[in-house]
């Protein structure tokens, strides 16, 4: 237990670092509108907080003028799988939509399958922080929809979507719940995956990105709820750092496991959607 107590000393930065113009226009472009069951499917892209187009779809109730719950959803990074993207949640949002929920899926610095390799080590720390001010932005695009209820919000994130929401959720007060699934507790351990470094050269990334891991703020996500998910033969997720993020949230909070890996499983769609549905009082 005690590396585990060790990631909880490095101090959270201050909230301000992740500020950034919200009333800039968002400039939404559709590119196309498909119906299905029910719902609708807008692929979208707006403005992002650094100035750059953000691709998504958004899924909305089929012809209604009634307000619902709004939902941001942030995909896993898995370069082998073919929904390691913005449409990993699609399925998902439209069952939603057909029970009146708004759902924003969106694509981030880890949509291209070959970013993690393709990347530059030196940036991490800060191009994690413009990631956080791009959710952030994001969620101003969805509550600014006709469709939101802005008093029922959910965040749902998979993988580095777990991880970047976690820090989300320490500066962002907006989203009444937050379902996180396969993070873990140190952007450092995944970052170094792949790496050569040793000694003081791996320990300096470590100390750089420390400040960021998403321990340090997921306990400021109370009193919203939150619901962690994890697979018991994840390779990525060990159960002593589940367990380590897990704890590090305070309550309300539930945990659930499955016999599965880091993709998860049907049980966890399942589990996950009906969560949904009561703290955000959808019928």
């Amino acid at each position: 237990m005690a590396p585990a107590l060790l990631l909880l000393a490095a101090a959270a930065l201050d909230p301000s670092v992740f500020e950034y113009d919200h009333n800039r226009p968002f400039d939404e472009k559709i590119v196309r509108v498909d119906e299905r069951d029910g719902a609708e499917i807008h692929d979208v892209s707006f403005v992002g907080a650094a100035s750059r187009r953000i691709a998504a779809y958004l899924v909305t109730p089929h012809r209604t003028g009634a307000k619902g719950p709004g939902i941001l959803f942030v995909h896993w990074y898995e370069p082998e799988s073919k929904d390691s993207n913005r449409t990993q949640f699609l399925e998902q949002a439209v069952e939603l939509a057909r029970s009146g929920a708004t759902s924003l899926l969106i694509e981030t610095m880890w949509s291209d399958p070959k970013w993690f390799p393709a990347r530059n080590r030196n940036n991490d720390y800060a191009n994690s922080i413009a990631q956080v001010k791009e959710l952030r932005r994001a969620l101003d695009f969805l509550v600014e929809q006709k469709t939101v209820d802005r008093t029922r919000v959910a965040y749902v994130g998979h993988d580095f979507g777990a991880m970047y929401g976690a820090v989300m959720a320490g500066v962002d007060r907006r989203p009444h719940a937050w379902a996180l699934q396969a993070g873990t507790t140190s952007f450092s351990l995944w970052y170094l995956l792949g790496t050569k470094l040793e000694g003081a050269e791996r320990q300096a990334v470590r100390d750089r990105l420390a400040p960021l891991d998403p321990v340090n703020y997921i306990g400021k996500a109370a009193p919203a709820p939150v619901q962690f998910q994890f697979g018991r033969s994840d390779k990525y997720v060990p159960e002593e750092r589940a367990k380590a993020f897990f704890d590090a949230a305070k309550e309300p909070k539930t945990i659930l496991w499955y016999d599965a890996g880091h993709g998860l499983n049907e049980q966890a769609i399942r589990d996950r959607q009906a969560w949904l549905h009561k703290v955000l009082r959808i019928k």
